[in-house]
């Protein structure tokens, strides 16, 4: 069975060079998701967002090339990739020859797509994973951009939870419904294996009754020494607020800054609606 503990975080790890698609390393998502009370059904929908910045190959004349890509892993895949043997992967393509930049798109597809749905119930169900390579005659075209919402953060807080505290999560008696959109920069985690600090901002949408700007935050900081992936931190974010608060309409969507030339950006949703764009932050 592929846990953390067998990942190769936190271990010396010789750089392949040479194209590998066996350093992928598939850990499930079902046991993070058992802790939260997530069986059977997801009661949410949305895919993990990754962005990639160092991918580099060689053409047919030994010609280094290089790109951006951008990945959407769907929620519904029995699995995440952990991210030191996805870089590790990518980093397998750096003195490998392709014919072009098509070949290379289509072999990322089929791997990473092969990793998170391995095991799955229904194989023939699978689909691939979105998969959009950018070459740098469109760099430029990649903007930097802060989450749209009102921040949290301009509140003035005393903060003594530093390990997940759903408790902390109330709404407001006697209000009417509302509909907002909430940030914060705040949130901090780590990671499962290393310990390792991950940074993240949060967006958090919701219609029903008026959750408790104060406690809500107070909430997200409670996430500071907890160790976790960030997918299984959104999840977490995710049902804690639905039960706590009960909204009738729910999203969580977090960009974590980037480690090991990555960054993960899980959305989680409770209605059927469109992927936000992958658009980076200035700290990412």
């Amino acid at each position: 069975m592929s846990t953390p503990e067998n990942s190769l975080l936190g271990k010396a790890t010789p750089f392949a060079d040479q194209y590998d698609k066996s350093l992928l390393f598939p850990i499930a998502r079902a046991s993070k998701r058992e802790e939260i009370g997530v069986h059977g059904d997801l009661p949410f929908l949305g895919a993990d967002l990754w962005t990639a910045f160092e991918l580099s190959w060689l053409n047919l004349r030994g010609k280094p090339q290089v790109a951006l890509v951008h990945f959407t892993v769907p929620c519904e895949t029995p699995n995440i990739v952990e991210s030191k043997s996805f870089k590790l992967y990518l980093g397998s393509f750096s003195n490998t020859r392709f014919a072009d930049v098509s070949e290379v798109q289509s072999r990322i597809r089929a791997d990473i797509s092969e990793a998170v749905w391995r095991g799955a119930a229904n194989p023939a169900s699978a689909g691939s994973v979105g998969v959009k390579v950018l070459l740098p005659e469109h760099f430029d075209r990649e903007p930097v951009h802060e989450m749209d919402g009102l921040s949290l953060d301009r509140l003035d807080i005393e903060c003594t939870h530093f390990t997940p505290s759903p408790e902390l999560l109330t709404t407001v008696p006697n209000e009417a419904p509302v509909s907002e959109v909430l940030t914060s920069n705040l949130l901090k985690s780590n990671c499962l294996v290393t310990g390792q600090p991950d940074w993240g901002s949060v967006q958090i949408s919701y219609s029903g009754d008026q959750i408790d700007h104060a406690g809500l935050l107070k909430y997200l900081v409670s996430f500071r020494n907890h160790n976790e992936f960030h997918e299984q931190c959104v999840e977490r974010i995710f049902m804690d607020i639905w039960r706590r608060c009960q909204p009738i309409k729910l999203t969580v969507y977090a960009r974590y800054t980037r480690r090991g030339g990555l960054d993960i950006n899980p959305f989680r949703t409770s209605q059927p609606q469109a992927l936000p764009a992958n658009v980076r932050h200035a700290r990412q």
